[in-house]
């Protein structure tokens, strides 16, 4: 299957640059994937189309502040470091930037001495393996909090006055590299609202990885690997998961990565919990077991996002979609504009 399949040209100026406030009031494009229509709403109007029972689920890993800046301990050059992964230890995966000038061996330090990382391998794209001092994980993140930046995608150009409008009013446990979001949407008046109307929520983890938001290089989609990232379901979560299922209700994934984090926990026909990591791929012709429909933003073109979309409520009428948004000039991306694709009777059955 053609990549190029999944292209459409996004005007540059209908990147979102900033959030809007309050959060509820970003537009709403919602998708009946049965009818084939489009209607055009505002976020605050999602719970019309939420019946009693049916359950939301959230992704609540909340983004790391995990952007540095420190000096080369030779010459004292300027780096930045972002750190994304925690391979075990004191071994974390990282981007850097100037890349071109880092080598094995070489150290950086930052906050004065407080932490130091050492360049243990060079890979692509700026991809860094570092080891750092001190090496306990969990002292690790006590100096991020202190000494690190949240960081945005590579094409927001400016700063939050408030770094917590890129996290989710939910967010938890800390280990994501960039935003769930599609859950930047709902606040905290939201959620009530949906639990008042009976409206079940469910919340789960995911850590984002920058990866995921990546165009896909290779020409044919099958080609394309993802990089595997954490994931944590709970008992509590796949309990309230499976009730709706078995009481025929809908179940509702807030985003893209609780998409890939329900389809890889499916064992008999149920969601088991789970710890460990996915690197699950959904393009057209996956076959969904648990998510009924989807709360999501606008995807960058060639995107494994974008293919996700299309192979849940299929390509015409997601390219359609992003035609009617390009020409009504929604925002996309990050702190853009969000679309719910729903099945009015539920996509999948027990």
């Amino acid at each position: 299957m053609r990549v190029e399949l999944f292209d459409y040209h996004l005007p540059p100026d209908l990147i979102a640059q900033t959030p809007v406030e309050p959060r509820d009031i970003s537009r709403l494009m919602v998708i009946d994937c049965e009818g084939k229509t489009v209607e055009h709403h505002h976020f605050r109007d999602l719970p019309a189309y939420l019946h009693e029972g049916d359950c939301l689920v959230f992704n609540e890993s909340r983004v790391r502040r995990a952007r540095l800046r420190g000096r080369k301990t030779a010459g004292g050059g300027g780096v930045e470091l972002l750190l994304l992964r925690n391979r075990g230890g004191e071994i974390w995966e990282a981007l850097a930037r100037p890349a071109r000038r880092l080598r094995p061996g070489e150290k950086i330090v930052f906050g004065g001495g407080e932490l130091e990382a050492e360049v243990m391998e060079k890979g692509e794209r700026g991809w860094f393996s570092v080891r750092l001092n001190p090496g306990d994980p969990r002292a690790v993140e006590d100096i991020l909090e202190r000494l690190g930046e949240v960081p945005l995608p590579p094409y927001i150009r400016g700063k939050l006055a408030d770094p917590e409008r890129y996290q989710t009013v939910f967010a938890r446990r800390v280990g994501s590299a960039a935003a769930p979001t599609a859950g930047l949407h709902f606040d905290n008046r939201t959620l009530q609202g949906l639990r008042e109307k009976g409206v079940r929520l469910a919340f789960i983890r995911l850590d984002v990885g920058l990866d995921t938001f990546r165009p896909i290089e290779e020409a044919e989609v099958e080609d394309h690997r993802m990089h595997a990232e954490a994931l944590f379901l709970g008992e509590e979560a796949c309990g309230t998961i499976n009730a709706a299922r078995r009481e025929g209700r809908r179940v509702v994934a807030v985003g893209t990565t609780v998409v890939r984090a329900l389809e890889s926990s499916v064992k008999d026909g149920e969601v088991v919990p789970r710890e460990g990591a996915t690197g699950l791929f959904i393009y057209p012709g996956f076959r969904f077991k648990v998510v009924d429909c989807l709360v999501t933003n606008f995807h960058f073109p060639r995107s494994s996002l974008l293919l996700l979309v299309c192979a849940f409520a299929g390509r015409d009428l997601v390219m359609e979609a992003y035609s009617q948004a390009v020409e009504r000039r929604y925002r996309f991306l990050s702190f853009g504009d969000a679309c719910y694709f729903h099945y009015p009777q539920g996509r999948v059955s027990m």
